[in-house]
């Protein structure tokens, strides 16, 4: 009986050390980080000469990062409020940063940076300068461009249609979406001849189903003498957008005017991505979660899917027991789509209580 009691006492012991150990394990980690704020790959170019200074390089770096950031994570409406910002600020929203690859070649310095904006001072940031930002995440669409030459009365698909030939040429590094265009197909045509005098309300069904994708852009084209008119239909996550933009005096047979009107397509399109995927963050609901201590491979899961969640804006452990670890966690969304983005990650939350659980 004495020796059981000693037993208990000393695993009463060994569960408290586990449990402290863990807590400052977790206490150490729940700073975010997400990867989605962090500009990687960034090349630098600056003459070597009696002028050169490492510093104003790593300045240099620092600028050109934040301006993609606020390009991926702002719509165009927004740019002008943040496009400004001084260095000393930029320098407080910056965690770390990394220099590869660098040399010097024909007196020229050459490297790629990586700079890691800390996610939480960003929001913060964004907030103050009252802008909502959104969560920079890339999405495979299908791009179907159809252009209508009014006075010839004809269609072009694939063939004699620069849309379709060179859409993908002009590209960004903030841009957010990425397109697939379709493979040349007779019977696809086909489809778009035979309901020519509908297009505008042809749902594009028969050729969406070939490619697996669940969100496309239609754009029919609209060429006249003097005038281009786009009537796209925008189907992102579940909400469909009709756009309609013109474009006066532009001649797409021109390289300067075609790179000006797909660059303006593109950021529409690009707005349109962004403010579905907008952080709300004056929205700041406190959720409060428990993980059974034992659980050591849910709990790793756990604070690694909340550093990666983009409306996660901060999280920080309660209280701990020798049963129970207690999150607090701050959400810039609803409940609902917490539960759904934990689902996503194979995280099923029971929020039958007051507390909710990890299942």
């Amino acid at each position: 009986m004495h020796i059981k009691k000693k037993i208990n006492r000393l695993s009463r012991i060994y569960i408290f050390f586990l449990s402290f150990v863990l807590l400052i394990n977790l206490v150490l980690t729940t700073s975010l980080k997400a990867n989605s704020f962090k500009i990687t790959d960034l090349k630098i170019f600056e003459p070597f000469d009696l002028n050169f200074n490492k510093e104003k390089v790593i300045d240099k770096a620092f600028k050109k990062a934040f301006t993609e950031l606020y390009l991926k994570i702002t719509t165009s409406g927004d740019k002008s409020k943040i496009k400004d910002t001084s260095l000393i600020s930029i320098k407080g929203l910056i965690d770390s940063f990394t220099i590869n690859n660098e040399s010097f070649v024909n007196s020229e310095y050459q490297a790629e940076f990586d700079v890691n904006f800390n996610k939480e001072n960003v929001l913060d940031f964004f907030e103050m300068k009252n802008t909502f930002p959104s969560i920079p995440q890339r999405k495979k669409i299908l791009f179907i461009p159809i252009i209508f030459d009014v006075q010839k009365d004809k269609i072009s698909l694939f063939t004699n249609n620069i849309f379709y030939e060179k859409w993908n040429e002009i590209n960004e590094r903030y841009f957010l979406l990425n397109y697939l265009l379709p493979s040349e197909d007779i019977e696809d045509l086909k489809l778009i001849l035979n309901n020519r005098e509908s297009i505008e309300s042809y749902d594009f069904k028969e050729i969406i189903l070939k490619y697996d994708l669940n969100h496309y852009i239609i754009s029919i084209i609209y060429k006249n003498k003097k005038e281009l008119s786009i009537l796209s239909k925008i189907k992102l996550n579940e909400y469909i957008k009709i756009n309609n933009i013109k474009f006066k005096n532009r001649d797409i047979s021109n390289s300067e005017d075609f790179e000006f009107i797909v660059g303006n397509l593109k950021i529409v399109y690009e707005d349109y991505w962004k403010k579905i995927n907008q952080i709300n963050t004056s929205i700041k609901i406190p959720l409060t979660l428990s993980i059974e201590t034992k659980q050591n491979k849910k709990i790793e899961n756990f604070e690694k899917t909340l550093k990666n969640l983009d409306l996660v804006s901060n999280f920080e452990i309660l209280k701990l027991n020798s049963e129970n670890i207690f999150y607090k966690i701050i959400y810039n969304g609803s409940p609902n789509r917490f539960i759904a983005d934990m689902k996503e990650k194979n995280i099923i939350i029971n929020n039958q209580n007051q507390v909710w659980t990890i299942e």
